[in-house]
């Protein structure tokens, strides 16, 4: 009967002591002021690691943003590429940050903040190869990540010229960086890469590729066409965090503290022609 009596006891104990955690553990997680912002870490120099610091123009510019904020605390977290979105519609993540540019499909789930940086679209080839334009990709073989824009433009390039060859469009899984499939082109296993001119400039710089950028102007011919933004679900949390959001990038903006970042990781300003 005493053991009995003593084994109950103990298993009161322990209920009292997880009442009394309990409401610690809860508030640490479900924190309504905390932002989880996804990214990559694999997309230089808009968002990457030096070590275990998250680093890149967009992880600095949401520095900035949340920075001194009373409301929110902003925490980053790497996820891979093909599942920040889907972390977003779950609601694991509330802001997505990795170079994200304007797509109609995008729109219809997601909230976009106004416009980050303004780049353009480059093809990078072998070293002594150049292209003009999009037509000089007939033929040609390529690697793109499933969901980027730079997949659309090829395949609607493919779709609006059904008289010329394809260009060749190879789905690489979301673990293969930017620096791999440059490789690719060194070594032949693909001939060009279309990206934006920042991260080409700055990869083949920082790594010391052998490759040819060649600037085009017939890209995809929307407004958005080389414009980045953050992304928000389609929800209150997220219309309230989109509208802080841009209403402290519009003060970035205007105090040249996006110049400044830009500037830092691009090694150029893209960020003053943008129309905030």
């Amino acid at each position: 009967m005493k053991r009995k009596f003593l084994v109950t006891l103990s298993a009161m104990a322990v209920l009292v002591v997880g009442v009394f955690s309990l409401p610690h553990q809860v508030k640490g997680k479900t924190k309504s002021n905390e932002i989880i912002v996804a990214t990559d870490s694999d997309t230089a120099p808009f968002t990457y690691k030096k070590g275990k610091q998250f680093t890149g123009y967009d992880i600095d510019v949401l520095k900035a943003v949340f920075k001194d904020s009373s409301k929110y605390h902003v925490t980053f977290v790497t996820t891979a590429f093909d599942s920040i979105l889907t972390g977003l519609d779950a609601g694991r993540f509330d802001i997505a940050a990795n170079d994200f540019a304007y797509n109609d499909d995008r729109a219809e789930k997601y909230l976009f903040s106004k416009p980050i940086s303004k780049s353009n679209h480059v093809i990078v080839g072998k070293s002594g190869k150049k292209y003009s334009s999009l037509d000089d990709l007939s033929g040609k073989t390529t690697e793109v990540l499933p969901g980027v824009n730079y997949a659309d433009v090829l395949k609607n390039w493919n779709k609006n010229h059904p008289d010329k060859e394809p260009i060749d469009i190879r789905y690489a899984s979301s673990s293969t960086g930017l620096s791999t499939r440059m490789q690719h082109i060194e070594n032949g296993k693909i001939d060009f890469i279309l990206y934006d001119a920042i991260s080409a400039n700055y990869i083949i710089k920082d790594q010391g590729f052998d490759l040819e950028i060649s600037d085009i102007k017939d890209n995809s011919g929307e407004e958005t066409d080389g414009l980045e933004y953050f992304l928000f679900a389609k929800d209150k949390k997220g219309k309230k965090l989109q509208a802080y959001v841009d209403k402290r990038l519009e003060q970035l903006a205007k105090e040249g503290t996006l110049q400044k970042l830009s500037r830092k990781h691009f090694g150029g300003d893209f960020s003053t022609q943008l129309k905030n």
